[in-house]
Parts: structure tokens; sequence; C-alpha cells
């Protein structure tokens, strides 16, 4: 994963992002063996970090973890994802997410004028339209809806057809309608860490293979990626200064009422309540101790460097197709250790 460190969950601003930094560590997770690359939003612009990994690696999978969809257009999220998947020859995966009412009106200084699941079902739609009209120029596939009309593209904007025009779409989910919605229409989900692995089994699962079922697919043929919290380490105490800093990770996003269905199925809905009250009331650096023991192990892998790859797989049966891995750097800076992990995952 190219992205942030962890210190802005305690209310830091983002590093500044340097490209020789983003091309090595590009260079890097492709050589020690992991499939795909991703990139968040978080401060930076996802998309143009990947132009720089899609230049300097040959064979990694690229994809964004998530782009928030509202704030663009259908046609801007579009183009920059067909020239990604051509400068890559067919290895991008376009991630989409709603984000929260808030960060979409007070942060980006977008509109919010309708529910985001309809929203993001006609985006989704708009979008297909978009790429099979960029693939047949002479038949344009327009779309109507609620939310986004499509209708117009002359030929002198239409970037035209590319080697490898099926662009995978990933939806980000929390929510039962956003997983079914996924099953319908995407080719995969990226869960959010604060989807609980009970949470994804008994919830996220379920409604993703309805929406497959709606469409004549089968779960198999949909990619379902996770994306646990982490605290990882190579040593007892290394492990437990990943955990400080891992509370107060997950508290930071527990505190957000859209994630809350979350911990409602865990009974831990009070809590949610009270890490929204301290945030509002500015005690930042007071939220990590609502996050208990028993909860780490709900949403998290916490083990040493040598039982890790163990871990993973123990707690990843029979829930993801793929998993996220954001380890942090001291751990990630040991290239053997990354290339003997990496093989024994995917074993």
């Amino acid at each position: 994963m190219l992205g942030p460190e962890k210190s802005h969950y305690a209310g830091t601003v983002q590093n500044v992002s340097e490209l020789a930094r983003i091309a090595e560590s590009a260079r890097q997770l492709e050589a020690v063996g992991f499939d795909g690359i991703t990139t968040p939003e978080a401060g930076h612009d996802p998309y143009l970090p990947l132009m720089i990994a899609a230049e300097h690696t040959q064979t990694v999978r690229l994809g964004t973890n998530i782009a928030v969809s509202f704030p663009r257009s259908p046609m801007v999220t579009a183009q920059a994802a067909w020239d990604l998947q051509n400068y890559s020859s067919g290895r991008f995966a376009l991630g989409l997410g709603t984000q929260v009412k808030a960060h979409n009106e007070r942060r980006y200084a977008t509109p919010w004028p309708g529910a985001p699941g309809p929203r993001m079902r006609e985006y989704i739609l708009c979008l297909q339209s978009i790429f099979r009209s960029f693939q047949n120029p002479k038949e344009p596939c327009y779309f109507e809806g609620e939310f986004y009309q499509f209708t117009l593209l002359p030929t002198f904007f239409n970037p035209g057809p590319i080697v490898h025009p099926d662009i995978p779409i990933y939806l980000a989910v929390v929510n039962k309608y956003m997983a079914r919605l996924a099953g319908e229409l995407c080719q995969g989900i990226r869960l959010h860490p604060i989807a609980t692995f009970g949470y994804t089994r008994d919830v996220i699962i379920p409604a993703l293979e309805e929406g497959a079922r709606s469409t004549g697919r089968a779960r198999e043929q949909l990619d379902l990626l996770g994306a646990p919290f982490l605290a990882v380490g190579r040593d007892e105490e290394a492990v437990d200064t990943a955990v400080k800093g891992l509370r107060q990770q997950i508290a930071f996003y527990a505190s957000t009422p859209a994630y809350h269905p979350v911990l409602r199925f865990h009974g831990w809905e009070d809590i949610g309540l009270e890490l929204n009250r301290r945030i509002s009331d500015g005690k930042i650096n007071t939220i990590a101790s609502l996050i208990t023991d028993d909860m780490l192990d709900e949403w998290a892998i916490v083990c040493t460097c040598d039982q890790f790859a163990d871990q993973v797989k123990k707690k990843s049966a029979g829930l993801f197709d793929s998993i996220l891995l954001d380890l942090p750097p001291e751990v990630r800076a040991d290239q053997d250790w990354m290339r003997q992990m990496i093989g024994l995952i995917q074993s």
C-alpha cells in the first residue's frame, strides 16, 4: 500500500509526498512478491501516485483504495481510470467509495443531493456507459438517471479504444446496501478495516451473495478484499507499541456514525457514541483508552513478525479472497522478511 503514515490519526497533518519515494516503494513492493499495490485518498490524490507506480513496475496490479467518488463526476473518474488502465497495460482496478456527508459538503465542497447508495448505483452505471463509449466511439452508450446524465461525447473528446478496456470496479463496503450493490454491479469489494471479522462473515458476505445472485453471478466470481487492522512488530515490546497506535487508529474510525452499524452488531454502539463526543469536544488524545483487548481481537491481527503469516491465514480463512497488508515502515524495511512472509501467505 502506498499510503500515509499513522501519525495523522492523532491529529497531525500528512507528510509531503515525493516522486522518488513513490517509485522506490512501488519497485520494492513488486520485487518482494506483492500481487497488488493500492493508494488511498488521505490528504493526497489517489490517482497520481499510480502513474509513477505504473512506470516503475511491470506485473503488479494497481488500484485506488479508495478514490472518493462524488467530488468527481463520472466522466472525470472515467478519464483517470481509462488512462491508468492504458498506461499500466491493463493492471489497474478502480476502487470507489462515497465518504460521509459532512466530508463531501464541508471538506470537498461538494453538494449532497440524495442518499449515497442510490447515487453510487447510478454513478457505477454511468461509469460503465462511459467506458463502453470510449471503447466504441461509433456506438456511444449514453446514460440518464436521477443524479447523473451522460448524453454527449464528441469524437474530439473521446480518448478512444484501448487494449484492456475491462476496468474492474471495486466498491468500498461497510453496510449491507453497498455489499449488495457491489455483488450486483462490480467485480469486487474493498472492505473498510472497521468491518470486523465477525461482521464480514455474518453481514457483508450474505449481502454480497444476494447481490451477485440478482444478476446470475456466483460469489466466487467476485473478489472480496479484506483490510484488517494490523499491529505487528519484531518482538513483544514492538507489538505493544504498535497496539497503542492501533487503538488510536481504530478509535478514530469507530467515532464515525456511518460506521456504527458495525459497533451495533457487536453491542459497542455506546462506545462509538462516546468516541464521537470526545472527538467533537477536541479530546482526540483520550479516545484510544476506549478500545478494549476484546475489541482488538475482533478487528485486528496482533502478533510478532514470526507469527504474522500464520495469523493472517488463520484469521482470513473463509472470509477474504485478497488481503491488504498496511504494514508499518520499520517492518516493511526488512525486504527478506517481506519476501518470506508473502511467500508463506500465498502458499
